[in-house]
């Protein structure tokens, strides 16, 4: 895994032939158990310094789009299960915790419910005020840029648009890191509010 801009935050990745990006993962350590966000499948490599991290105690997963190897990875560590509740109904795998809008997966880490997308109930995460971290709705095809998912995969735009104006607004974002695409480590949030200006 990869250290990120924090030297409490790490990731990884998996290249999509099909899209010409990077699906990403991430990982927050913490004193009180470590949080794995949207889960790619591990290689020995990753396991082994997860494990020197200290594993997993949660696992958040913020679109079934990004399910992932949850199920295998929660399993192994004897890990919760945390996803949108907006699919409860649903939901592929078994979450102990169904997660809703203005939550607090653990303190310090807060979710927003976007609305529009591809699925309902889609999550985001602001951690700790600084970081922001996307499911599908907000990702990046190319370095420096935000953008929004294609029109055609979104159940209501206007909602869509509505839920990244909201993130927009808030003052302390300094990275985005999305879940398909380029992480933005500075000036996510001035980022965030060109791609929130651009869309109508």
């Amino acid at each position: 895994m990869k250290k990120l801009h924090r030297p409490d935050l790490y990731g990884y990745s998996q290249f999509n032939e099909e899209r010409n990006i990077d699906f990403h993962s991430v990982l927050w350590v913490r004193p009180a158990g470590n949080i794995l966000i949207d889960p790619l499948p591990l290689s020995a490599h990753d396991v082994a310094h997860l494990d020197a991290l200290g594993g997993v105690k949660t696992i958040v997963i913020t679109t079934s789009d990004h399910v992932r190897d949850a199920h295998d990875i929660a399993a192994h560590y004897h890990a919760e299960i945390h996803g949108p509740d907006g699919e409860r109904e649903t939901f592929p795998v078994f979450c102990q915790r169904w997660l809703e809008d203005n939550d607090e997966v653990v303190p310090g880490l807060r979710v927003f419910a976007m609305r529009g997308s591809k699925t309902p109930g889609e999550l985001a995460l602001l951690l700790e005020e600084n970081t922001l971290i996307t499911g599908d709705l907000i990702r990046a095809h190319e370095g420096g840029r935000l953008c929004l998912l294609p029109d055609a995969k979104l159940k209501d735009r206007n909602a869509a648009v509505a839920s990244i104006k909201r993130l927009a607004g808030l003052a302390h974002i300094q990275a985005v890191l999305v879940g398909d695409g380029w992480p933005v480590f500075r000036d996510g949030g001035k980022v965030l509010r060109e791609l929130a200006d651009s869309l109508s």
